[in-house]
C-alpha cells in the first residue's frame, strides 16, 4: 500500500529540501548548549549564572575576529564559523567590543552557546539582520538592542525566550531596586557588569539600579528585553509593550499574569 502510494506521487509532490542559509559548518561533532528552561519552563527561576572565562581559547579567538571585522569594515559577521566546536562551547556571552562593528549589517550567531548578549550591541547602528537561531540558552536580550535603528529582520528560536506566546516561559524575578553591586552576580542581575542606564545611557556607578522586563518587537520577533534603569523616570519613559504580552513593564516572577499560551 505504502509503496504504491510513493510510486504514485508526482515530482511536484516530493518533499522539498531547503539549504542551510545560516552557513553553519554542519560539523556532526558540534557541541550546542541546552538547558531545562525550555523542556521544563516552570522551573526557570533565575538567569543562567555562567561567567565568561576570558582566558579560554574560544574567547581570545573571538576577540581577534571582532578586531579583524572592525578593521576591514565587513558587512556580514559570522564569527562562530571560525571557531572549533570546543571553542564555541567556551563562549557564553559576546565581548563589549562587539559595539565596534558599526559597519556590520548582518550578524549570524547560529547554534551558539550564548546565555546573554551585552548592551554594547546597541552600538551596531548599521545592523539590519540579526540571527541567533538555535541558541537555545539565549532566553532574553538587552533593551539596548532597540537602539539599532535599521534592524528589521531577526531569526530567533522564540520558543526558548521568556514570555513567548507559545510557551509563556516565566520571567525570572528581578532584584529589588538598590545600589548596584561592585561585582554583580550574573545569576541575579543577568550580567557581571552593568555600566549605564538602558534608557538615558547615563553612568550607573554610585546610583540606584532598577531592573524591569518589557516585551517589544525587535526585528521580526517580539523579544523579552531587560532594562537596567537609573530611575523611575526612565522606567516611566519606556514605550508600550507589544500586544498579546504582559501589558506593562514588570519585575518578573511567577506572580506575573501572562496571557494564555497560544499554539
Amino acid at each position: 500500500m505504502f509503496a504504491g502510494y510513493r510510486a504514485a506521487m508526482s515530482d511536484a509532490e516530493q518533499p522539498q529540501v531547503f539549504a542551510n542559509r545560516f552557513g553553519d559548518p554542519g560539523d556532526p561533532e558540534r557541541v550546542r548548549g541546552s538547558c531545562k528552561c525550555v523542556t521544563r519552563p516552570k522551573q526557570a527561576k533565575r538567569f543562567h549564572g555562567y561567567r565568561q572565562d576570558t582566558q579560554a581559547p574560544g574567547w581570545l579567538r573571538l576577540l581577534e575576529l571582532i578586531d579583524q571585522a572592525a578593521a576591514d569594515g565587513r558587512e556580514k559577521f559570522t564569527p562562530l564559523r571560525e571557531l572549533s566546536p570546543q571553542e564555541r562551547w567556551q563562549v557564553v556571552t559576546l565581548p563589549a567590543s562587539i559595539g565596534t562593528l558599526t559597519e556590520v549589517k548582518h550578524l549570524v550567531l547560529y547554534g551558539s552557546n550564548l546565555v546573554r548578549i551585552p548592551p554594547q550591541i546597541g552600538l551596531m547602528r548599521s545592523l539590519e539582520v540579526f540571527e541567533p537561531y538555535t541558541s537555545y540558552q539565549l532566553h532574553w536580550f538587552p533593551y539596548e538592542l532597540t537602539r539599532c535603528p535599521r534592524l528589521r529582520s531577526s531569526t530567533v528560536s522564540t520558543r526558548a525566550v521568556y514570555g513567548n506566546y507559545k510557551t509563556r516561559m516565566p520571567f525570572p524575578k528581578l532584584a529589588e531596586p538598590g545600589p548596584l553591586p561592585a561585582a554583580p552576580d550574573p545569576g541575579v542581575w543577568g550580567a557581571d557588569e552593568i555600566l549605564t542606564c538602558s534608557v538615558c545611557d547615563q553612568p550607573l556607578s554610585g546610583g540606584e539600579l532598577r531592573q524591569v522586563w518589557i516585551s517589544r518587537g525587535v526585528g521580526s520577533d517580539v523579544l523579552p528585553l531587560l532594562v537596567n534603569a537609573c530611575s523611575q523616570v526612565c522606567v516611566a519613559a519606556l514605550p508600550k509593550p507589544a500586544a498579546h504580552h504582559v501589558p506593562t513593564t514588570h519585575t518578573g516572577g511567577r506572580e506575573v499574569a501572562q496571557p494564555p499560551a497560544s499554539w
